[in-house]
């Protein structure tokens, strides 16, 4: 199959007066080899199916149905959803590809239930969508996503480290995450001013928690990064209720009250949701 390069993208974007903006977090990817180097990391096989978020001028999406993918595709722009079925159409007639018009951050229904997420991610809610659709579709097992290099990082961060905050650690919640790859500013159009790397990510085969632990930790991480610096009997107090109270459930789940947010794991956020909701009886 051929691929889109620079001249078919710019052919395409010229026909549908597409500029690309950063309000879409748009930055459209030229490069053949790089679009099978992200199919080749997220280990897509045929008869796969992959949902690809932002898919733009299609891209990476040729290079799924490459694949032999089954592909759905969330598209927010109303020109490039009308039209990547019809590039599909000249470029590979026989590929299964469903356009799905809408908002990534609103999607929780889609025609198939995809197993993989590979995507070029809008750089501008990278980390919203992750969180969104890993809620959302738990038929998500595994993925590779193309997201701005600091972003990555933070996504993959351990404990301890100095870009550790409130993404690692809900991701974490989802499952485990690593950098799989980098990408060039080059293969881009426009060149965006911005490093990019792939991440990976292996979903957990059973959930850590319920709905509402689950809402309960993202709250206590909000408030633990939200202010770093402060120790967690304090941080946390605003939203378990007090400092006391705050140290008490910090204790019944064996954490120093002095410690910090950078400190601790998913595990140990749980642990002091699930501390606070046994204590006011839920």
């Amino acid at each position: 199959m051929n691929l889109l390069g620079p001249a078919e993208i710019r052919d395409l974007a010229e026909m549908l007066d597409v500029t690309p903006t950063k309000k879409l977090g748009q930055n459209f990817v030229v490069d053949a080899n790089t679009v099978r180097k992200i199919v080749k990391v997220a280990n897509v096989e045929a008869g796969d199916a992959v949902i690809e978020i932002g898919p733009g001028l299609g891209s990476l999406t040729l290079g799924l149905l490459e694949a032999e993918a089954r592909v759905v595709a969330v598209e927010i722009d109303s020109r490039l959803a009308e039209q990547l079925p019809k590039t599909v159409a000249a470029l590979a007639p026989e590929a299964e590809l469903t356009v799905v018009h809408q908002d990534a951050l609103k999607v929780t229904e889609l025609p198939l239930e995809p197993t993989r997420l590979v995507a070029n991610l809008p750089y501008n809610i990278s980390v919203p969508v992750l969180l969104h659709l890993l809620e959302h579709f738990d038929s998500l097992t595994s993925g590779v996503v193309m997201v701005q290099a600091e972003v990555g990082h933070r996504l993959a961060a351990e404990p301890g480290s100095k870009i550790y905050g409130s993404p690692s650690v809900k991701a974490e919640w989802y499952g485990n995450w690593r950098i799989a790859g980098t990408v060039s500013r080059q293969v881009f159009w426009p060149v965006p001013n911005v490093d990019s790397v792939l991440v990976g990510f292996e979903r957990r085969e059973d959930q850590i928690g319920t709905l509402e632990e689950r809402a309960l930790t993202f709250a206590l991480v909000d408030a633990a990064f939200g202010q770093r610096r402060k120790m967690l009997r304090q941080s946390l107090g605003q939203v378990l209720g007090g400092a006391d109270v705050a140290t008490e459930r910090l204790e019944a789940a064996g954490i120093a009250p002095t410690a910090r947010g950078e400190a601790l794991t998913v595990h140990d956020f749980l642990g002091v949701a699930r501390a606070h909701l046994s204590a006011v009886g839920k």
